[in-house]
């Protein structure tokens, strides 16, 4: 995910980044172009007096109305997405902590903080992972049994929170706590796995394949027929204004098929990898205090 300042306009402006739409679809813009200067040249040349497309301005700002309505019902899903997204990230941050900070206020053995500082973090990098449709390189504080129980298991973050669950009711077996705070401990790990499940439905239903085919479809045949027109307004320019409208409602368009799935690594993603890092870090500060103190 990129930092940056939303009030520095200039930079915005005059730069251009690799997740800028213009070095996405530079291509596609040359050919768009191509295609509706060829379209321009065949009305000019040939077609100079069809009075049946006299009329068309008209009919093409209603085209460009339905078009607008449509992208912003796109965008608006797939921020919607995002958003939840990092909500779901966010209840997974939150559970965190309140899970360690309950835990850290437990007459803890020195060997059993050490279990959790490694193990619990664990969950979250599994989960990341798991959502971009990859595995771990399983980490060198596992066990021998615990490693190859890992790379054999199907779904890490699960086997993760099945080991934890495991390792409670060691804790509830020795009186480190009661059944009270085993009930509250195992609620923060039903969230945890609650969050992980709304962010694999984000991922596993992505926007219905006709609805997109239909949009793409649209915006080509509304933009190569533009020139049709605007011809006789603006002669060959209007394959240039073809080109540009062709930027606009792509660039929407793209935007938003990258948002819907804000697990990856895109520049637009969600910032998981900083937010792991977060985990890792609150549990370390909290159960290292404890320890010192």
């Amino acid at each position: 995910m990129i930092n940056y300042n939303p009030k520095n306009w200039l930079s915005f402006i005059f730069s251009f980044h690799k997740s800028d739409t213009v070095t996405i679809l530079w291509k596609e813009l040359i050919y768009i172009g191509l295609l509706t200067a060829l379209i321009t040249f065949l009305e000019i040349h040939f077609f100079p007096n069809a009075t049946y497309l006299k009329n068309l301005t008209t009919v093409y700002s209603l085209l460009g109305f339905v078009i607008s309505l449509l992208l912003v019902f796109r965008t608006n899903t797939a921020y919607d997405r995002w958003w939840e997204g990092r909500k779901m990230w966010g209840a997974i941050v939150n559970d965190s902590r309140n899970f360690i900070s309950k835990l850290s206020v437990l007459d803890l053995t020195a060997q059993e903080r050490n279990y959790f500082e490694n193990h619990f973090p664990l969950f979250a990098v599994c989960a990341k992972e798991h959502l971009r449709g990859q595995r771990i390189i399983t980490p060198s504080f596992l066990s021998a049994e615990d490693r190859a129980a890992i790379e054999k298991s199907a779904h890490q973050a699960l086997w993760v929170i099945l080991t934890l669950r495991e390792k409670l009711q060691v804790l509830r077996g020795k009186g480190v706590m009661d059944s009270l705070e085993l009930s509250m401990l195992n609620q923060n790990l039903d969230r945890l796995v609650d969050s992980l499940g709304a962010c694999e439905r984000i991922k596993n239903t992505p926007i219905p394949f006709s609805y997109s085919l239909f949009i793409k479809k649209f915006i080509f045949i509304y933009v190569i027929t533009m020139p049709l027109a605007f011809v006789e307004l603006f002669g060959y320019y209007s394959a240039f204004i073809s080109t540009f409208v062709f930027y606009a409602l792509v660039s929407m368009e793209v935007l938003a098929e990258e948002i819907e799935d804000p697990f990856g690594k895109d520049e637009n993603d969600l910032p998981t990898d900083t937010l792991c890092e977060t985990i890792q870090r609150n549990t370390s500060e909290l159960l290292q205090n404890k320890k010192s103190a």
